[in-house]
């Protein structure tokens, strides 16, 4: 991906805490930044999204260049839960630059290697293997919301920490419990039910539940949502 200054923060900094991240730093009248992009661009591919690559054009982007103290480019720096863990000046081999990244790449389990696959029968062995195995448990989750068995889904997300993701998937869980249409075409019956337990949301915990799940199906995209939440806000507090 492209990185400016106004989004290095997020693009690079905030994303190396979850994967490591390659950031070039180039300019389209560096004869070597021709060399190694495509090089860079081609090794970290090859990580199958292990590592990513972030490249920075430093005449548009003089900030971030500064950042790092860049005297001279193609200048490459390995970030890993935002500090700079490893770096390079100049165009490198592929055998080099492929090792550089590489030291970057976390080794993959046979579980890794199966949640990736991502048909039922792998994410089954990948969960024999690693019982709480995130990717493939949401993964799984997914599978079986979509096939309308919210039961097991449920249960599996119960081994995990809960994100936004799977927030939304054990929502959608619940509410296909509950025969709740959860897709596009359900949108007006979600947002009348909505309407229907704005009364009991405050004594009913039952309720109060159905209604967040609802706001999780009805997404962030529709303009109704943040209406609901401060109706929802407004009875309990």
């Amino acid at each position: 991906m492209d990185v400016t200054d106004q989004t290095f923060q997020t693009d690079v900094l905030e994303r190396s805490m979850t994967a490591p991240v390659v950031v070039d730093l180039w300019a389209p009248w560096c004869g070597p930044c021709k060399t190694l992009g495509p090089i860079l661009e081609k090794v970290v591919a090859e990580t199958g999204g292990a590592v990513e690559l972030a490249k920075v054009n430093v005449d548009e982007n003089p900030r971030v260049a500064q950042a790092f103290g860049v005297q001279s480019i193609p200048a490459v720096f390995a970030i890993s839960k935002g500090q700079v863990v490893d770096q390079f000046i100049g165009a490198l081999p592929e055998a080099q630059v492929s090792a550089f990244v590489q030291r970057l790449a976390p080794v993959r389990s046979e579980a890794d290697l199966l949640a990736a696959a991502g048909d039922e029968a792998s994410l089954r062995r990948a969960l024999e293997l690693e019982p709480g195995h995130a990717g493939a448990i949401e993964a799984m989750a997914r599978l079986l919301v979509d096939r309308g068995e919210p039961g097991e889904a449920l249960a599996l997300l119960g081994r995990i920490p809960e994100t936004d993701a799977t927030r939304a998937l054990a929502a959608d869980a619940r509410l296909l419990e509950a025969g709740v249409d959860v897709s596009d075409a359900g949108r007006d019956e979600i947002a009348a039910k909505l309407d229907g337990l704005l009364e009991t949301v405050g004594e009913d915990d039952a309720a109060r539940q159905e209604f967040v799940d609802l706001l999780e199906a009805l997404g962030p995209g529709d303009p109704r949502t943040n209406e609901y939440r401060r109706a929802l806000a407004a009875r309990l507090f």
